[in-house]
């Protein structure tokens, strides 16, 4: 096999790899009302599956360079989607929510170092004449496994279990196995760090302590979950402590001194936690609220995806046209809206009425998103753009597993008043028009940015006229 079309099918292998791992990432969503009922809990509850999941990406994504610097990218490769398959058979085979939430840990785990070490060996082995076919093949499980996964897990659910949506998983990970043994060959890296141990078990309990807060918020008492808010907060403390202090440290926070990135990673991270957490709680609406079956809801939540994807070709344009600051200003105001109306759907609303409310979200979720990405290493320095980028991903995966808790909290905090009074809608409008309060600061963090930030990376370059005016 020659170096070109090794190269190729490295690259079509880490693309199967990236969509498996978001399609599993998504496809649960519409199966939660139908755990829910077979493990005997409320269907905001199983939010703790998706969240443990996230965070265990999370957790991993710092830890997957490491060890592919230390083992070699090609062991770590192959061991994560051994691993990812292993859990998937134990996700399918649980018998209550602890023992799915435990796999889907080791699931998460697995697939936070599968795509990152993955996509470092697709790029380390293409040259720069195949880079930008490489990361196009990179590129299309992104958009397309969230268009299709809520679909096939509505009928997935609906006709097989929800457990199925686990066991598709199996014949596609051996799959990947044998390939990536056949096909993926080691990269030249530099030398291994040493590891910042301590830095990964502050933040681990950090973002772990306030977690469980929040699982514990609706228990009727108080005391434990404040506590617990108190000690994540002191741990989040001296988390950063450590982490400006150390001369290697496990996620360089010093990056947040470039204002672009600070600004995009905080007005930014709230954007995310928010819009993370719509593709949750709607199907749980469409579910429980409106009596839909899972492949009903399925299809409205595709529609939401649908708008992300369309709209992408005319995001570049608007940003060179009108600048990063007016159409993040724009992406979060629509975002708004669409949450507000969000809060006033009900069942006798005409079915193709809320596709198109949430294929609209969808659209301003995908210009939002595009911004952020695009202008949050704008002012970063070549040599800071791999810690820029860990400590990017990895707040964006932390951001997506906290807007899933903090939905589900509202959800079961006002359940029980909706519910007692008759009106189990009640609990969703509330936490939509929470969600879109919550946003009000991605908005004004988005309008403090000076308005020709990021000009230089997203505006065309003028011609000069032949007179040399």
């Amino acid at each position: 096999m020659s170096g070109e079309t090794r190269a190729r099918a490295t690259a079509v292998l880490v693309a199967a790899a990236l969509f498996m791992e978001l399609l599993d990432g998504t496809i649960l969503v519409t199966a939660a009302p139908r755990i829910a009922a077979d493990f005997g809990v409320q269907s905001a509850d199983v939010n703790v599956v998706m969240t443990a999941y996230l965070i265990a990406v999370a957790c991993s994504i710092p830890l997957g360079g490491w060890l592919a610097s230390r083992l070699g990218a090609r062991v770590v490769f192959c061991t994560s989607v051994a691993v990812f398959t292993v859990a998937s058979l134990l996700c399918a085979l649980s018998g209550d929510l602890l023992s799915l939430t435990l796999a889907r840990v080791l699931q998460g785990l697995a697939g936070g170092m599968m795509v990152p070490v993955g996509r470092l060996v697709v790029l380390r082995n293409t040259d720069k004449a195949g880079l930008v076919r490489a990361i196009a093949v990179l590129t299309w499980p992104s958009l397309l496994a969230p268009v299709i996964a809520p679909v096939i897990g509505g009928f997935l659910t609906t006709l097989a279990g929800w457990q199925s949506i686990f066991f598709v998983n199996l014949p596609i990970g051996v799959a990947l196995l044998v390939a990536a043994l056949l096909v993926v060959r080691d990269v030249n890296a530099p030398p291994a760090r040493r590891l910042d141990l301590p830095g990964l078990a502050l933040c681990t309990l950090t973002v772990l302590v306030l977690l469980v807060a929040l699982e514990l918020a609706h228990s009727g008492d108080p005391v434990l979950p404040v506590l617990l808010v108190v000690v994540g907060l002191a741990l989040g403390a001296a988390s950063v402590a450590w982490l400006l202090r150390r001369p290697n440290p496990l996620l360089d926070l010093r990056i947040f001194r470039v204002p672009t990135f600070r600004v995009t990673n905080s007005g930014g991270f709230v954007f995310r936690l928010v819009i993370s957490a719509v593709p949750f709680v709607l199907p749980l609406l469409f579910q429980d609220g409106f009596g839909w079956s899972p492949i009903e809801a399925g299809v409205a939540v595709t529609a939401l995806f649908l708008g992300n994807v369309t709209v992408k070709p005319i995001t570049t344009p608007l940003m060179r046209r009108f600048g990063f600051r007016a159409v993040l200003i724009g992406a979060v105001s629509g975002s708004i809206l669409a949450l507000a109306l969000f809060g006033l759907l009900g069942p006798a609303l005409p079915v193709p009425l809320i596709w198109a409310l949430a294929y609209a979200s969808g659209a301003a979720r995908s210009i939002g998103f595009s911004a952020y990405n695009s202008i949050q290493f704008a002012d970063v320095h070549a040599e800071d753009l791999t810690n820029a980028n860990t400590l990017s991903a990895t707040l964006s995966e932390l951001s997506a597993a906290l807007g899933i808790a903090i939905a589900a909290t509202s959800l079961r905090f006002l359940a029980g008043p909706g519910e007692a009074a008759g009106n189990p809608l009640l609990a969703y409008h509330g936490t939509f028009l929470a969600l879109a309060v919550l946003l009000v600061m991605s908005l004004v963090s988005a309008v403090r940015l000076p308005a020709d930030a990021g000009d230089h990376v997203s505006r065309a370059p003028r011609p000069v006229s032949r007179s040399g005016s």
